[in-house]
């Protein structure tokens, strides 16, 4: 068990922690002690004007939501954790704004993939590789179950 405080990036396109995930994150915190930050996309659906209104008022209700889930996962895992909603709908933009942002040391994925993208090795995982930070998914069935 390491001593030094690992950052870590958890991108999910929900609020409500499935039992897989707050395993996995409890996994990890079993190796050493993790900052989290909570990064969930814009979940309004994508308009071509940045400035539209619904963008911003779905990021709100969603950051409010999210402030309530923060305490439960802290308590869960045994972790320090922040949450944010991105103004982006993509998650690899908002992943690359965060890493703009701070310094992570790893990346933990509840992010559902997009038909053809693992095939044709477009999804989030292939992408983020050029990175060079670790990546760990939360399976698929525990993406499911997500509701937010």
């Amino acid at each position: 068990m390491s001593s030094t405080l690992t950052r870590v990036l958890l991108v999910t396109d929900h609020v409500e922690p499935t039992p897989e995930l707050l395993d996995a994150l409890c996994r990890r915190t079993a190796r050493g002690p993790v900052e989290v930050r909570i990064v969930v996309p814009n979940p309004s659906v994508a308009e071509w004007h940045p400035l539209h209104p619904e963008r911003h008022a779905k990021a709100a209700e969603t950051l409010h939501k999210l402030a309530e889930t923060v305490p439960v996962i802290e308590a869960s895992c045994g972790v320090i954790a922040e949450g944010f909603v991105a103004l982006a709908h993509d998650p690899m933009e908002a992943i690359e704004q965060s890493l703009k942002e701070a310094r992570f040391d790893e990346i933990i994925l509840a992010i559902a993939p997009h038909g053809l993208s693992r095939r044709l090795h477009l999804d989030l995982p292939h992408r983020l590789a050029h990175l060079h930070v670790p990546v760990t998914e939360v399976p698929e069935r525990a993406r499911t179950a997500m509701v937010g």
